[in-house]
C-alpha cells in the first residue's frame, strides 16, 4: 500500500481502505481462481494497482465519463481507477468467465457501484465511451480496429475521445501500424521503480 500512497498521498480515507482491502482479497481469490501469476502475486501493489493507476498520471476525466476496460482479466486497470475516480463510470470486459467473476466478487466486497462486468468480447458491446483501456491485451493496431465504434462521437475532457493503454517492450512496430494521432509516454518518466523502466502508457486519440 506505501507504493500507492507514495504517488498518491491525497487519498480519501474511504479510498485508502479499499486499496487496502486489495492486498487482501486479490491473494484470497488468487488462491481458487488464478488471475495474477502465483509468482507475480506478492508484487500486486507495484505490478498490477500501480501500474494500473499510471493512466491517472496521464489524465482525470470529468465525472460522468464512461470508460470501457477491455480485457479487464481480474479488475486491472479497471478496479483500481474505479477506486480513484468514482465520479466515472467503468464497463469491464473479459472472454473469460472466472476472471469476471473475480472482478465482480472482489468490487462488490470494496463496496464500488460505479462499475459493471460484462463476459465476452468488445463485438457485444453496444456502449460508446469516452475511453476504452486496456493491459496489453494484444496488438495496438487489431485494438484499435475493435474499439473504434465504441468510441463516442461527444467530447467532454480536456484529452480527446479514445484509446488509453499500457504496453511493455519493443512498441516501435505496433505503432507504425497505427495511422492515427499516437501519445508514447514511458512510465519511468513518473514511476521511479525498475518495474516501469520498460514499460509505457499508449494514447490513441480516436
Amino acid at each position: 500500500m506505501d507504493e500507492i500512497l507514495k504517488y498518491f498521498p491525497d487519498l480519501t480515507p474511504e479510498q485508502i481502505e479499499r486499496f487496502t482491502a486489495l492486498g487482501r482479497l486479490y491473494p484470497e481469490w488468487n488462491e481458487k481462481i488464478n488471475v495474477i501469476s502465483r509468482k507475480d502475486i506478492d508484487n500486486l501493489y507495484t505490478h498490477h494497482i500501480l501500474h494500473s493507476l499510471a493512466i491517472a498520471r496521464f489524465m482525470t476525466p470529468v465525472d460522468g465519463s464512461l470508460l470501457i476496460d477491455l480485457g479487464t482479466g481480474g479488475g486491472f486497470p479497471g478496479i483500481p481507477l474505479a477506486i480513484l475516480w468514482p465520479g466515472c463510470r467503468f464497463h469491464l470486459i473479459d472472454r473469460i468467465g472466472k476472471k469476471i467473476r473475480v472482478a465482480s466478487e472482489i468490487a462488490s466486497e470494496i463496496g464500488l457501484t460505479n462499475v459493471t462486468f460484462q463476459h465476452g468480447d468488445m463485438g457485444e458491446c453496444k456502449l460508446k465511451a469516452d475511453y476504452v483501456i486496456s493491459r496489453a491485451v494484444m496488438q495496438l493496431d487489431e485494438l484499435v480496429r475493435i474499439i473504434s465504434r465504441n468510441i463516442s462521437s461527444e467530447q467532454r475532457n480536456r484529452i480527446p475521445n479514445g484509446l488509453v493503454c499500457l504496453k511493455g517492450g519493443d512498441l516501435a512496430p505496433e505503432l507504425g501500424r497505427v495511422k492515427r494521432p499516437i501519445l508514447d509516454i514511458p512510465l519511468s518518466d513518473w514511476f521511479a521503480e525498475d518495474y516501469f523502466k520498460t514499460k509505457d502508457l499508449i494514447y490513441v486519440e480516436l
